[in-house]
């Protein structure tokens, strides 16, 4: 147990357990504002507390806290290649033998032609040329400019796990994103619940929520609030099972019925899920279609709850758009790409968000397999695509998207998955991403055009190219600062 008082830096990674604060998490986030901490909430060593003290709990210490892994994850990103890098080493390989080959006939060529003393102007003239060709220049275009972008993504709460995705996010033609947690909060709420006749409401909130209370999903976690905050008693469950992109079924205690009897020990069977979900169940979900069509054009996702194989309620939860969503997406409008929705939600639901949004495409109603196929279709129709997603259920888009990004706040799974990871969950991130990786891409090749360009108009003059029509030779000595400035002008 550690206490922080205002103004120090956290120590290591924990969850405070007494006191209320402000924590400056700028140098993990990239957001300057101060975060909210009360007891429960996670904080991460390395960062500064404003004015409160609090007490925490050590959760990690040393190599296993957040910012040891950023520091590792960046030293391993600055350190791997480009592709762009690889060329440049071939185009090196080749370019020694060759400036070998220039100096071997230049000092060939002054001592067949050149003047008295023939020998001491073909020495100095071939050792110009080795001198003035280092590929220096080459060599250093390259790493500097990794190693500036992702320090700079570092700071802007954008960490590059690998390397190559630096380069590759610049010809991303379209961002498909994911809808829960990505876009929204992540945090939906209780909006609706409407019943059929011969069923109870509270006794309906209680199943489902009971049901819902033994998955992780936000949705669930909603669910559970709603009932908690009417004061219900959740029945015990059993034989739960969750099948991801569709819902989840358990027995349930306690009757869903008015007027039934207790339904004993087996409890009921209660299916809370999608109406695609209700339709392998064999369960007919039209007496709420104009319901579920009505909430889906509100924004809200409608989800359906069976009792004992009878549809007994639709369900509707609201999850509220990020505050910074909508300028993020126009930032990657600007940038002249293509932003695509990728969900599991209702086709009403995604829809009312997209149009909210002005997102461009809109592919609802997947399972995560389904979602893979999406990205394939984006990528054959748009090209290079970068995904951004938070969930288990993203982890296979992640990695079939030339770029992965997930988001910090979200699961370890997709994390792994990614190639890019926004510490702060804000999409506005994708925006500078991107931004970087074009800045980073096009300081290279200014680096490397330059480097070249040097080598070709000075190697000529190296050999003294000048020398019949003007007399004029290149001291091996300005050979020698021609050279290191070079290398300066590159990495300035």
């Amino acid at each position: 147990v550690v206490e922080v008082r205002p103004g120090e830096r956290v120590p290591v990674d924990g969850e405070v357990i007494e006191g209320d604060s402000y924590v400056d998490e700028s140098m993990i986030t990239g957001e300057p504002v101060p975060v909210a901490k009360t007891a429960g909430s996670p904080v991460v060593g390395g960062t500064v507390n404003q004015t409160g003290a609090f007490t925490l709990r050590a959760t990690a210490v040393g190599g296993q806290t957040v910012l040891a892994q950023i520091i590792r994850m960046v030293e391993q990103a600055q350190g791997s290649k480009l592709p762009i890098q690889t060329l440049v080493d071939r185009v090196t390989m080749w370019f020694v033998p060759a400036v070998m080959t220039a100096a071997l006939i230049t000092f060939a060529i002054w001592m067949v032609f050149g003047p008295t003393p023939a020998l001491g102007f073909a020495l100095v003239n071939a050792v110009a040329v080795l001198i003035i060709a280092c590929p220096c220049a080459m060599g250093l275009a390259t790493p500097t400019s990794i190693m500036v972008g992702i320090g700079r993504g570092a700071e802007l709460g954008v960490l590059f796990r690998k390397g190559e995705a630096l380069q590759l996010l610049k010809d991303a033609k379209v961002v498909a994103v994911d809808k829960t947690g990505t876009l929204t909060e992540g945090r939906p709420a209780l909006t609706d619940l409407e019943v059929r006749p011969g069923f109870e409401r509270a006794a309906v909130l209680a199943q489902v929520a009971a049901l819902e209370s033994r998955s992780e999903h936000p949705i669930a976690r909603a669910l559970v609030a709603a009932a908690e905050a009417e004061g219900l008693v959740l029945p015990a469950v059993q034989d739960f099972e969750s099948l991801t992109g569709l819902g989840v079924h358990a027995r349930v205690q306690d009757a869903s019925k008015v007027g039934t009897d207790s339904v004993g020990s087996a409890g009921v069977p209660v299916a809370v899920g999608a109406d695609r979900y209700m339709q392998s169940l064999g369960v007919d979900v039209s007496p709420f279609a104009e319901v579920a069509q009505r909430l889906g054009g509100e924004g809200k996702s409608p989800l359906y709850v069976a009792a004992d194989g009878q549809l007994a309620a639709i369900v509707a939860v609201s999850d509220p758009i990020k505050a910074t969503t909508p300028a993020a997406i126009a930032a990657l409008h600007a940038q002249g790409l293509k932003v695509a929705m990728i969900t599991g939600d209702n086709a009403r639901t995604a829809q009312a968000i997209a149009r909210k949004l002005g997102i461009d495409e809109v592919v609802a109603e997947v399972l995560p397999a389904g979602k893979v196929e999406a990205v394939k279709r984006l990528q054959a129709t748009h090209g290079a695509l970068a995904y951004v997603g938070d969930g288990i259920n993203d982890a296979p888009a992640l990695a079939q998207a030339e770029v992965g990004m997930a988001i910090g706040t979200g699961t370890d799974v997709a994390i792994e998955a990614a190639d890019v990871v926004l510490m702060s969950g804000n999409l506005q991130g994708v925006a500078k991403a991107i931004g970087l990786s074009r800045a980073t891409i096009r300081n290279i090749h200014e680096n490397l055009f330059w480097a070249f360009a040097y080598n070709t108009a000075l190697i000529p003059l190296a050999a003294g190219a000048l020398y019949p029509a003007f007399g004029i030779l290149l001291s091996p000595m300005l050979g020698a600062g021609a050279m290191a400035l070079s290398s300066v002008f590159v990495l300035g």
